[in-house]
Parts: C-alpha cells; structure tokens; sequence
C-alpha cells in the first residue's frame, strides 16, 4: 500500500472506515483478493513474487495492512518481504499488540515500512522509521510513504476527504455461502457512489498533482516526486494497482470491496460481506 487513510472508533455505527489504494509496478505479479485455500478465514489479495500481501481481513475481524517507507539510499535488495508482515498476522490471528511487540524485535531486517494490525475497537501502528509500537487513539488517521499523519498533501487530503463521508448504518445482508467453505466466486456490484463504498473508491481514484511547492523532497527528483503526488498514481510502469474499502460495523458485518487497475483503466470490482465470528469457529 502506498495510501491508507482511515476513520478508527469515530463513527457511531462503524469501528472502522478504511480506504487504500495500493501502488506497484505493473509487471509485478499479483492475485486479486479472495479467501485463501491454505487459511480460509483469511480474505487478501496475494503478491505472487514474495508471497505476502498489502492488505487484508479474517472472517474473525481482524485486519492488517502496510506501506512502504520511501528511502532510496538505504534500500537493501536482501531484506525480507514486507508482506510477510501482514500475512503472518492474517495467518495466525494473534494479539495485536503481542503481534507487534514480537516485530519490533526485528523490524530493522525490513526495508522502511510502517505496518498497521487491528482487531474492532483497536488499531497499532508500528514503524521501524518511527520509533516503537503504540495503540492509535480514535480518529482520523493516514499514511503514505513516510510515518503515521506526515503532513504530505496526499495524506491531508484523503483525511480531510474521509470526514465528510457519514455512511449510513450497515443493512442486515445474508452473506452468500457464509456457511460453507469459501470460494472463488466474488460478489460484484456497481461503483455507482449510492454507499460508502462508491464515495470511499472515489476519493480514492483522484488523480490530480499536487503544487510542486507542496510537494516532500524524499530523494527522488521532482519529476518523480510530482508523479507520486496524487492519490491515485497513474504512470507509464508504476502506478494505483488496487484501491480497498474496509468497512467493520459495530454490529459486526465487514465489508471488504477492492477494484483492480491495469494500467490505470479499471478493471473488476469485488466485494465481500459477512458477520464476525469467533478465531476458532473461523477456523472451522
């Protein structure tokens, strides 16, 4: 993920209102998400290259996602995948904080990132460019390429932009095939702004630069720098792979929506919705 922006414990029906787009190179391999056959309870896309993901949900309400911190000159091609980072917290379904708490012990092996775990009414945030774990107070938050709430004009934007979106209370759905094993079909319904879920993609797919004199110096040139600006990125070989909506209702439904992008041109809309249930009956 290069953009997460996220309401945490401020809605009265919602724990959690969450958009992402995740930004990559277009050649890099990658499966939409879906739950996993290996760990059924886990709901992700998967990058095929390392094996990880960016972003993702279990059927138990837990959630984790990461970005990438934007270093150039101290980028170590051996490091570990960042990914594993979120797909070992999927995976297993720890305590969030002991989760963390584990990681940090490590976090300098990993090139930058700042890592994201939550569970509903719980967020942490642990950064190897940002000093040790912490529990994140209820509000507005957003990340980027840098830490937690750098004031970049992408990340101020998205937040100001996902305060104005006051969706309505979750409507009881009867999940399809809630009760069987997952498959591989995926609900799709239309991106026509009438939920939260079209009003969040559309923050999302704003692809406007922003001033060059609002523009961070991260090391990478100007041209670069502006090309990376907006918070949807749209280049000739980089660019807005998948933009993610995560919703977790304080009555428990999750919904899970990720379009997909090659290119810059659309592609297909998924969109999964289920009850919470307990690790152990997720497992099962």
């Amino acid at each position: 993920m290069c953009l997460i922006v996220f309401r945490h414990d401020d809605h009265p029906d919602y724990s959690l209102i969450l958009g992402a787009n995740r930004d990559e190179f277009y050649e890099r391999p990658t499966t939409p998400a879906r739950f996993w056959r290996e760990h059924p309870h886990v709901l992700a896309g998967r990058d095929e290259r390392a094996g990880g993901t960016w972003m993702g949900v279990t059927r138990s309400g837990r959630w984790a996602a990461i970005t990438n911190v934007r270093n150039p000159g101290s980028h170590d091609p051996t490091a570990p995948s960042r990914g594993r980072l979120v797909a070992d917290f999927l995976e297993d379904e720890p305590d969030p904080q002991a989760y963390l708490e584990a990681r940090e012990r490590e976090a300098d092996r990993y090139n930058g990132f700042n890592l994201l775990v939550g569970r509903p009414g719980e967020v942490w945030y642990l950064s190897n460019a940002d000093g040790g774990r912490r529990r994140l107070p209820s509000g507005v938050h957003g990340l980027s390429n840098r830490v937690l709430n750098a004031p970049w004009p992408k990340v101020e934007a998205a937040r100001e932009r996902i305060r104005q979106i006051d969706p309505p209370a979750p409507e009881p759905v009867v999940p399809e095939d809630d009760e069987k094993p997952p498959q591989p079909g995926d609900q799709r319904r239309p991106d026509d702004g009438s939920d939260p879920v079209g009003a969040l993609l559309d923050l999302l797919d704003d692809r406007t630069p922003f001033p060059d004199e609002a523009l961070p110096d991260t090391g990478v040139g100007l041209d670069t720098e502006r090309m990376l600006s907006p918070l949807f990125i749209d280049s000739d070989t980089y660019g807005t792979r998948s933009s993610t909506v995560l919703l977790i209702g304080r009555d428990g439904q999750v919904t899970f929506a990720e379009k997909t992008f090659r290119d810059g041109a659309p592609g297909a809309t998924r969109r999964f919705t289920f009850q919470i249930r307990s690790p152990e009956s997720a497992a099962a």
